[in-house]
């Protein structure tokens, strides 16, 4: 990388009143939205979802299996433009929705088949065997009133404890810092919350279920939480920097835990790839190879890193979307996408990843792209409204 082009980077920030629709370039068009203005302003003005509950008219719903219960491999996906979570045969497409609550960010599947959904309302319970929604747990967290958009207050980031006793879901407070609430997964109600950074966009818990991480990425930090005493720790992650404040490009989006020494893997414009160790607070910058914005971050067992580029900030000087394919050894393949995309999940077998196009700002499409990750071959998958988050059940 030249030294010419980081200190572009350093320099990238939003300007008071100017949109920055570089970021756009080179996306596929949007599905529909209309502008609303930030409260936290961190790029160009954000576009709104559809109206919740509102279904993509372009989405043909197959039918679900005959015993109601999703087959193996079955995805399931977060509608951020409405009030539902998708049900996706990868060959089929969609299969069913079940509705959950305003603007659904971010879920996560325990062993039980129970779905936990992170929605502007609370946090939803979904049985995935009969596809119904079994409760909405209200945050303790005040958040304002319920409203869609990027910007919006409620749950982002979510995990599951190993054990499945505790949910954790990082709750945004629009111009505040959040909070890291926990949920009782018997009981069905938040037990405590936890002060962390500004917009929790995701949430990771160690393998042993030690510690939880809250990536805060308008406040360019993870808060580290130990899971016995819920003490928080703040650690900042910002390899350009944080000159730019509220305005800046650069910071962190998803992060992802190393399986084999537990540390957090934190992608930054497919050119700096953050190691950081939780419990010295130390970062070590990693090259990545991808040159374009970057968003939601997965690791399979074998320490395989998998990342979302959504986009160029500078069409001038960064690539399009794409999925980068990271050994543990550093080694990189990047397959190039067609439009934004946000997030990544990988199936059982390890040979597809499946790339939801839902993204957090405008530009997004009703579907998944799924990508062979032998050949990089791409097939697109129509479902949903805005799909954000993604696991394979």
């Amino acid at each position: 990388m030249t030294k010419s082009r980081r200190s572009s980077r350093a320099a990238r920030v939003l300007l008071p009143g100017v949109v920055a629709a570089a970021l756009l370039a080179g996306c596929a068009p949007g599905s529909g939205g209309s502008a609303s203005a930030p409260a936290v302003p961190t790029g160009p003005a954000p576009a709104g979802p559809p109206a919740p509950g509102t279904p993509s008219a372009s989405v043909k719903v197959a039918p679900a299996p005959p015993s109601g219960k999703a087959a193996p491999g079955t995805l399931l996906v977060t509608d951020f433009g409405a009030d539902t979570v998708t049900f996706v045969d990868p060959a089929r497409g969609a299969t069913g929705s079940v509705r959950v609550g305003t603007a659904p960010y971010g879920l996560a599947v325990g062993a039980d088949g129970r779905a936990w959904v992170a929605t502007a309302e609370g946090v939803a319970v979904v049985d995935t065997a009969n596809r119904s929604r079994l409760a909405l747990i209200p945050y303790r967290t005040a958040t304002g009133p319920v409203t869609t958009g990027e910007y919006r207050g409620g749950g982002m980031g979510i995990a599951l404890a190993p054990d499945g006793r505790r949910v954790y879901v990082g709750v945004n407070v629009p111009g505040g810092h959040g909070a890291l609430e926990v949920i009782d997964t018997t009981a069905l109600r938040v037990t405590d919350a936890v002060p962390v950074g500004r917009r929790p966009f995701d949430v990771d818990v160690a393998r042993d279920g030690s510690e939880v991480y809250a990536t805060g990425h308008d406040s360019f930090d993870v808060t580290v939480v130990t899971a016995d005493t819920l003490r928080p720790r703040r650690v900042e992650v910002a390899p350009y920097g944080t000159e730019g404040g509220l305005g800046s490009w650069l910071k962190p989006h998803y992060a992802a835990v190393r399986p084999s020494d537990g540390k957090l893997l934190l992608p930054f414009e497919g050119e700096r790839l953050a190691v950081v160790d939780p419990r010295t607070g130390r970062t070590d910058i990693e090259p990545m190879t991808a040159g374009t914005h970057q968003h939601g971050t997965t690791v399979t067992a074998d320490g395989t890193l998998l990342t979302v580029g959504t986009g160029p900030i500078d069409p001038d000087e960064d690539r399009g979307p794409s999925l980068t394919v990271r050994t543990p050894a550093g080694d990189e393949r990047v397959y190039p996408l067609d439009g934004a995309h946000e997030n990544v999940a990988v199936s059982r077998d390890g040979r597809t990843a499946y790339v939801t196009g839902g993204f957090t700002r405008d530009g997004y499409w009703d579907g998944l792209t799924a990508v062979d990750l032998a050949s990089g071959e791409t097939r697109r998958i129509p479902a949903g409204s805005r799909p954000l988050g993604v696991v394979v059940l």
